[in-house]
């Protein structure tokens, strides 16, 4: 049987569609067969043409648990789901249907003062910083608050993603023949850590090189927070 993850929350802008594309990616890269589904009702369907993964249109209820049903009927594939749209209603819907919860945010203090609540909201999911800064003065700042607002809650951080203009590429409808090698790194880690959250292809061989989740970065000292904590699993 397949397992889904669903990438939702209640604030817009945080890169939900980037990391569902960036982490199906990733496990493309990794050897692991996913699907990327679409559930928000202003974007259109992505040909899946070219991409490791496949795509799937699921923008009704009706379709939403046709494609949900058929995902749990496949042996060894990953559903991620996207979000999207910043509806609490189906977000419930969502996190009923999956395995695993994902909270993207940003550095912004909304963003992290909503995510909080959407941790409260739904208390097995995972935080994940998005398009994190990556000019060493404005990371450390933005470190600095997730250990404030966040710390109670660092054992159910995630490694950042950092931000990535080349991420963008995947939102093609048709993406280019070639990708650029740190938009392949970037997918490749971010998908390592969920599928050791998730106990998945652990012993998964990357072209030859066996390889494991780097352990979340340490915040600044000082920090109320001791940084993001080891990846916890279920």
């Amino acid at each position: 049987m397949s397992q889904i993850i669903c990438i939702i929350g209640n604030k817009g802008g945080t890169g939900k569609t980037t990391l569902s594309h960036m982490l199906c990616q990733g496990f493309g890269l990794l050897g692991q067969r996913s699907a990327c589904v679409l559930t928000d009702t202003s974007r259109e369907p992505l040909s899946p043409d070219g991409r490791r993964y496949v795509t799937a249109d699921a923008r009704t209820p009706e379709a939403l648990n046709k494609v949900a049903g058929k995902l749990r009927s496949m042996q060894g594939w990953i559903g991620v789901i996207d979000g999207g749209g910043n509806r609490s209603e189906v977000d419930r819907q969502l996190d009923g249907l999956c395995d695993l919860v994902l909270l993207p945010f940003r550095d912004s203090h909304e963003d992290l003062r909503t995510v909080l609540r959407d941790l409260e909201t739904f208390p097995h999911a995972y935080a994940l910083p998005s398009q994190w800064p990556t000019n060493a003065w404005q990371r450390d700042a933005a470190d600095r608050n997730v250990a404030q607002i966040l710390g109670e809650h660092r054992h159910r951080l995630l490694n950042p993603v950092a931000s990535l203009s080349a991420s963008k590429l995947l939102l093609q409808k048709h993406i280019p023949d070639s990708l650029p090698s740190n938009l392949g790194n970037a997918c490749r880690a971010l998908a390592r850590q969920v599928m050791e959250i998730m106990e998945v292809g652990q012993e998964t061989q990357d072209y030859g090189i066996r390889g494991r989740t780097p352990r979340p970065q340490t915040l600044p000292t000082g920090s109320t927070a001791e940084g993001y904590t080891d990846v916890a699993r279920h």
